[in-house]
């Protein structure tokens, strides 16, 4: 679940239908991004920084989140 997406949308108002159409991308995009479910691409993320001001990586800190794995196999 991507909080900072979600709280932003509220902010604002708009159903996921709503930024959608502001978006041009589909409503089921919308809501499995808004989840968790789906990763939007470098140009979607882009349009979601634009569209509420924040930089992507507030709204989509998992996907800047750096993990060191030092596990050997």
């Amino acid at each position: 679940m991507r909080k900072r997406l979600i709280e932003e949308r509220s902010r604002k108002g708009w159903t996921q239908k709503q930024v959608s159409e502001r978006l041009g991308i589909s409503e089921v995009y919308v809501r499995k991004i808004e989840k968790g479910a789906r990763n939007p691409g470098r140009e979607t993320m882009l349009k979601f920084e634009t569209l509420y001001s924040v930089p992507d990586r507030e709204l989509f800190p998992d996907l800047f989140q750096v993990i060191f794995d030092t596990k050997c196999i």
